[in-house]
């Protein structure tokens, strides 16, 4: 892909994510109130698409219970505010395995491992607009952790995600789960318009420096619309590199807690201080009926 500058912008909002933030940052949103009128919030400053995963109400931990993405769904779908809505599918293949001498048994305790259906079956009954695929398997983080999605597991999911009218987000870690996305393209498992979302500086995929970005986004068809990120320190310095690159932005809680050094922030002013970046370049802000219209979604 020829490097040019994106005059026309989404931005996503990732809302809260699956990671131990709530430990971190009093405004995570955990109940579905939360998420919801967190997902507004990030509407009304500017986002025109709101990434949603769901946590235990109680605890604060990741969860996949229905009922839960459910409520997410029908309060942000009953707002005064217009948003796409993008339901993650990236639970379900969370693999710990024992320690180094003895991998086996595995770890039961955060182990979580589900069959396609289970994993995209909240998607089945809310129906969102778009819903996210974890291209590959990768180390993930510390420990004995593997996110694990084979390429079996994959071409199932995304077959169901298409059947069901839901543009899937493609999520790649690195240059290989590209490659994959490639394939399920070729395959008719996914069709066009293709989204691409790059996710970078999440050990251990790929690294947020601006070489490995470029490799990434010269990966991405020309015809395929991408966005980008990176977490922690550099996450608002994402905004303006995917713009310059042709891509699209995205931010929010599931990626980095704060707006400045020291200073924790909210979903709408991590939206808010894309927009200033995006709109500083000179590039334009769209909206959900223009995302719609780019990407042949449709509303319901």
């Amino acid at each position: 892909m020829p490097l040019a500058m994106n005059r026309d912008v989404f931005i996503t909002c990732a809302v809260t994510g699956a990671g131990d933030t709530v430990s971190r940052s009093s405004l995570v949103p955990i109940t579905p109130k939360q998420i919801a009128d967190s997902a507004i919030d990030a509407a009304k400053a500017g986002a025109a698409v709101v990434h949603c995963h769901v946590r235990d109400p109680e605890t604060g931990a990741a969860s996949r219970r229905n009922d839960l993405y459910r409520e997410v769904t029908e309060r942000i779908r009953s707002a005064d505010i217009d948003v796409v809505l993008n339901l993650t599918a990236g639970m379900g293949g969370d693999l710990i395995f024992g320690d180094v001498e003895s991998p086996l048994p595995l770890n039961q305790k955060g182990t979580d491992m589900a069959g396609a259906s289970e994993r995209v079956s909240h998607v089945a009954e809310c129906l969102p607009e778009i819903c996210t695929l974890d291209c590959g398997t990768m180390n993930f983080n510390l420990g004995d952790y593997v996110m694990t999605n084979t390429p079996a597991m994959l071409r199932a999911m995304a077959k169901k995600m298409t059947d069901l009218g839901v543009r899937p987000e493609i999520e790649a870690f690195d240059t290989g789960h590209l490659w994959f996305a490639k394939q399920l393209a070729e395959e008719g498992l996914i069709e066009d318009p293709v989204l691409i979302q790059l996710c970078m500086g999440i050990p251990w995929g790929a690294p947020d420096d601006l070489n490995t970005f470029m490799a990434m986004v010269n990966n991405v068809p020309q015809s395929w619309t991408f966005s980008a990120f990176s977490i922690g320190r550099n996450a608002m310095a994402y905004p303006a590199a995917a713009v310059l690159a042709g891509g699209n932005v995205r931010v929010g809680l599931e990626d980095n807690l704060f707006i400045g050094k020291g200073q924790l922030a909210t979903n709408a002013q991590l939206v808010e201080k894309a927009v200033q970046v995006v709109e500083g370049m000179g590039a334009r802000i769209i909206g959900p009926e223009d995302v719609r219209k780019k990407l042949k979604l449709t509303k319901r």
